[in-house]
């Protein structure tokens, strides 16, 4: 799978929502979260600790864009996609079990977040199993 075209969409679509998310929570924090009705535009920590977490996601986001153009990086970019997306999905729903029901567009974040970390486990599985091939 690894000069797959399947492999390299995930690898594309993955990359760019995250590529996305990050840089408008790294550079747009008080908008990104306004859209959920979310008001952080006066409290500096909490917008120290969002940018940080967007930088963080955008970094995975390209790294994760690069495994589709650079053979070499396309195994860890999809480990990384992986352990992006599942984490973020998953601790969703442990919030909403224990927080409670956010926003609509958070529940819809978590259940996309679970879709492509799951579409990435099944490239992951793929890839690995052919791994050894093209080393």
């Amino acid at each position: 799978m690894k000069n797959s075209k399947t492999l390299k969409i995930v690898l594309i679509v993955s990359g760019l929502v995250a590529t996305i998310i990050g840089a408008a929570i790294l550079f747009a924090p008080v908008a990104f979260y306004a859209a959920y009705g979310i008001e952080i535009a006066d409290n500096f920590g909490l917008l120290n600790e969002i940018r940080a977490s967007g930088g963080a996601v955008l970094a995975s986001g390209l790294l994760i864009m690069s495994g589709a153009f650079v053979d070499k990086l396309a195994f860890t970019a999809i480990v990384v996609s992986t352990l992006l997306y599942l984490p973020y999905g998953l601790s969703r729903v442990m919030s909403i079990v224990i927080d409670g029901m956010p926003v609509e567009g958070f529940v819809q974040a978590a259940a996309l977040e679970i879709v492509i970390g799951l579409v990435c486990v099944f490239a992951l599985v793929k890839y690995r199993g052919k791994q050894e091939k093209f080393a």
